[in-house]
């Protein structure tokens, strides 16, 4: 999936609206519109990447964001206590339906495992 054709990246450039609620110059949070726990957000790298398996070595600092921003958007969602989870899905067979590296922030319930 290109760039232009990336429903993450419009909403990262505002051309689609979201109910965003945390952003910084490398990532953006927003509601899931398919909230899947009381609390789902989805955190986004403002730059495209399609899946976490096409990263490179370089790419280390923005994964980095990625969970510090999450660690942040937990504690400012008062999700730290008593618990939330971080997923990355990867490829059809992990579950990604948009191809742009994404962490779901899921919280507001108790989380089972295995989770799928």
């Amino acid at each position: 999936m290109s760039e232009a054709d990336c429903i993450f990246c419009k909403i990262a450039k505002g051309e689609i609206p979201a109910k965003k609620i945390w952003e910084d110059d490398d990532c953006l949070a927003f509601l899931d519109i398919n909230p899947q726990a009381p609390q789902h957000i989805i955190l986004i790298p403002r730059r495209h990447i399609e899946t976490i398996a096409q990263t490179q070595e370089g790419d280390q600092a923005l994964l980095g964001s990625l969970l510090l921003a999450a660690k942040s958007i937990a504690r400012d969602e008062k999700l730290e206590r008593p618990g939330y989870r971080l997923v990355i899905n990867c490829g059809p067979g992990g579950g990604q339906t948009v191809y742009h590296i994404h962490v779901h922030i899921l919280g507001g319930r108790p989380m089972k495992w295995p989770p799928g």
